[in-house]
């Protein structure tokens, strides 16, 4: 089953994801800020990263565009969610590198077709 890092500050956040990911059977790993997810990123290697944006020290942006463009990482899929909902923001998180920029509060539903999409 395909192995998810999840990248996010917030406890709460990141263990709603996590229920739902492996309630489907996929194994989860987090880390709490874009440093980490990098870092995690390159040991674990997984095949899906879901980022946040605002976190302390390096966001999710910068963290997604250190992930996308290191040769070891850059085929990760990146799923940024993100409390920023302006076009603009969608706008560079894509062109940061991610595949998918999703809007908080997110669904079960969203969160599930939006991974599905990206390992399929």
């Amino acid at each position: 089953m395909a192995h998810i890092l999840i990248v996010d500050d917030s406890p709460t956040d990141a263990s709603f994801a996590k229920k739902i990911l492996e309630k489907q059977g996929y194994k989860t790993s987090q880390a709490k800020n874009g440093e980490e997810g990098i870092q995690k990123a390159k040991e674990i290697l997984p095949n899906l990263i879901i980022m946040d944006v605002v976190m302390p020290g390096l966001n999710g942006f910068q963290a997604t565009r250190q992930i996308t463009k290191n040769p070891k990482t850059s085929d990760i899929p990146v799923i940024i969610i993100s409390s920023k909902n302006m076009e603009s923001d969608r706008a560079w998180g894509l062109k940061q590198g991610a595949k998918e920029f999703l809007v908080k509060p997110i669904t079960k539903e969203k969160l599930l077709e939006a991974v599905k999409k990206q390992l399929s």
